[in-house]
């Protein structure tokens, strides 16, 4: 395979039909054997992959380059996920509106030419995989939570989450229910993922106003987490935090599998196994 086959088949597995603005080949590459792929694959990575031998390295998070600029594009995902989860499309735009901003700006101290530039004088193919992989990571989260019935306890979501993928039975951080409590009934749930990155107060805070009584995310800034329960911890509502590596490896490992049975030798690095 190259590479931009291998991009091809992670958007055929998410389902998507171009390439996402958080996603890149800074390196091509052809007749990729053996691929290292992990969730930061940075400079020491892409040292010791030279060394050991690897034609290709995949990370997932936007190492530099227009993945790392672009970035902040993905995050008007946020409306599309709030919007089908019952918000009016104004108020979704506006929940979203800071965090794009912030993120757009960001680039202005982002030093996105080192990791590219350092891989090509290597001489190894480099690419990253944000999107898709967290588009595979969320449908399968989505499909798990409409498993579960509305009536059921949080702490009864929480443990079919962990019956069900082995990435979070495995991982060393736990999945948390930072507002709300494990008795609460589920309600109506949100899996806000696959959007660049988490929505914060804002975005929790417009889903709880509009229906929503438990919102998942992978991870959440402690600071917005408080907020989010002094506002609404009383209410039943409830934010279930699942982790950052282990929610990304549930969408990451069976792209793994998939590259392993087009006969790629694939040597996972920083992912949990599931």
């Amino acid at each position: 395979m190259n590479t931009t086959e291998i991009m091809a088949l992670a958007l055929e597995m998410a389902g998507l039909s171009e390439v996402p603005a958080d996603s890149a080949i800074h390196v091509p590459g052809e007749r990729i054997r053996r691929a290292l792929v992990g969730i930061d694959l940075e400079g020491p990575e892409l040292l010791w992959a030279k060394e050991a031998g690897f034609d290709l390295v995949i990370t997932h998070h936007p190492p530099g380059g227009l993945s790392a600029l672009n970035f902040w594009q993905v995050l008007l995902r946020q409306v599309d996920l709030m919007v089908a989860y019952g918000v009016p499309f104004d108020l979704a735009q506006a929940a979203a509106a800071e965090l794009v901003r912030e993120n757009r700006l960001q680039n202005h101290a982002r030093n996105y030419l080192r990791l590219p530039a350092f891989a090509k004088a290597l001489g190894i193919a480099y690419m990253n995989i944000h999107t898709p992989l967290d588009e595979i990571g969320r449908k399968r989260l989505v499909q798990a939570v409409k498993e579960v019935s509305e009536k059921v306890s949080v702490g009864a979501l929480v443990a079919y989450l962990r019956e069900s993928f082995g990435e979070f039975r495995n991982a060393q951080t736990e999945i948390e229910v930072v507002v709300g409590n494990s008795q609460n009934p589920v309600g109506k749930v949100a899996v806000i993922h696959g959007a660049g990155t988490n929505g914060g107060y804002p975005v929790a805070k417009v889903l709880f106003d509009h229906g929503v009584d438990t919102v998942l995310y992978i991870h959440i800034r402690p600071h917005e987490a408080h907020r989010l329960a002094q506002e609404y911890g009383g209410k039943g509502k409830n934010l279930v935090v699942t982790g950052h590596i282990a929610s990304d490896s549930v969408g990451i490992n069976p792209f793994v599998e998939a590259l392993r049975e087009r006969e790629l030798e694939v040597t996972p690095f920083d992912l949990v196994q599931p």
